[in-house]
């Protein structure tokens, strides 16, 4: 590099296409972003500070974290609707108008309510929910628990809250009472960016007074209870990192030395691993391990584990490798068998449908896996307005 010292003896250096920049590994392949210089130690510490900071998708800088001897990559932005502090460029004047029309009076038009909230974004319709207080002095979201009942109004509702009101409700009502719905603990919690549990983490407390971490703590146990902590600690590596092949080579050794290599589990190395990698790095881990063992990485976890930390850590691995059948594969086990899971439909229906590309990702997955249209397979276990509201949620006619 131009204007760069010579590296220290077994040192090198990559470029890294992500992020636009070189970084740098040390002679036992443990990376970091800042040149090599003597700190407090000498090589091989900790690097002395962040990178410089970078771009974020909306214009703004972050600082960087550095773990696991592997660059994380310049921070995310939280995804659209986990900053309530974004506007949306939008008039909602006219969605208002015709949310209040629907339920004004005698008798609800539950089809113009279905056209005009499932139509819009997640800033959308938090720009809608303040035009709606504005214009007309009423709470929308009361006014349709008012009109309306059952899955229907629940999706409705989902749907009003926006995507991160809607994750701390479904942690709530998840661990709240009797028993813990994991499944969607994990549908919500999994495979999250760092910004975006960041901001769950931060409107959980101010809605329920409660921090995250101590309720999801006091309603789960022991190991799965760690694994969760890993997981709402936030500290995985940005998307945006290199995928190092030392370091892929390291993790898989790792998961190999703490199931199929010794007796018995090592079950926190394997968290470890999972809840802390990227899902690029995830991916490269699970071809790796296929390459190197002969088994899938699945396979290793499901002989390994069982109960909810089996299906959180198969949750990790899916979501990464094929994120796109992971979704088909979720929206119809809340289908398949005697009778449907009409909470995890509506859930899962609402977290894809706010993200149009990861929606037609699923769609085309769900086609070529299961070999029929998603819009027609929710028709035929749903019913009412119930069943048109998820139909036009995924982009299906009513």
């Amino acid at each position: 590099m131009q204007g760069q010292p010579p590296l220290p003896p077994g040192w090198t250096t990559q470029f890294d296409q992500a992020s636009g920049r070189n970084y740098f590994i040390d002679p036992t392949g443990r990376s970091q972003w800042e040149p090599p210089a003597p700190p407090p130690g000498g090589f091989g510490g900790p690097p002395p500070g962040p990178p410089p900071p970078q771009q974020g998708a909306y214009g703004q800088t972050h600082p960087q974290q550095q773990m696991g001897g592997m660059p994380v990559g310049p921070a995310a932005m939280p995804s659209p609707g986990y900053d309530l502090r974004q506007r949306a460029n939008f008039d909602a004047s006219r969605a208002a108008d015709d949310c209040r029309a629907a339920m004004k009076g005698f008798g609800t038009d539950e089809t113009k309510l279905i056209q005009v909230l499932a139509s819009l974004g997640p800033l959308e319709i938090e720009a809608l929910k303040q035009t709606y207080q504005q214009r007309h002095r009423r709470d929308l979201m009361k006014d349709v628990h008012g009109e309306t009942s059952g899955y229907f109004r629940e999706g409705l509702e989902a749907i009003i809250r926006g995507p991160l009101r809607q994750d701390c409700h479904v942690i709530n009502e998840a661990i709240k009472g009797i028993g813990t719905k994991e499944s969607a603990l994990d549908d919500v919690m999994l495979s999250r960016s760092n910004a975006d549990m960041n901001a769950i983490k931060a409107q959980y407390q101010q809605e329920y007074r409660r921090t995250l971490e101590s309720d999801v703590k006091n309603d789960l146990s022991m190991k799965t209870e760690r694994m969760y902590e890993m997981v709402m600690a936030a500290r995985r590596n940005e998307e945006s990192a290199p995928v190092i092949p030392q370091q892929i080579d390291q993790d898989v050794k790792e998961i190999y030395g703490a199931t199929e290599g010794r007796t018995g589990t090592d079950q926190m190395t394997v968290c470890s691993v999972l809840t802390s990698r990227s899902n690029g790095q995830i991916r490269a881990i699970s071809q790796a391990y296929k390459q190197k063992y002969h088994k899938s990485l699945e396979d290793v976890i499901k002989k390994e584990f069982s109960g909810h930390m089996e299906d959180a850590l198969l949750f990790m691995v899916r979501a990464a490798t094929d994120p796109a059948k992971h979704d088909a594969d979720l929206l119809e086990d809340s289908m398949k068998g005697l009778g449907t899971k009409d909470t995890a439909l509506v859930r899962r229906v609402v977290m894809i449908h706010w993200d149009k590309q990861r929606l037609q990702q699923a769609k085309a997955a769900y086609k070529h896996f299961y070999k029929r249209d998603l819009a027609e397979r929710i028709k035929s276990e749903t019913s009412g307005d119930y069943k048109k509201l998820m139909v036009v949620c995924v982009g299906g006619m009513i």
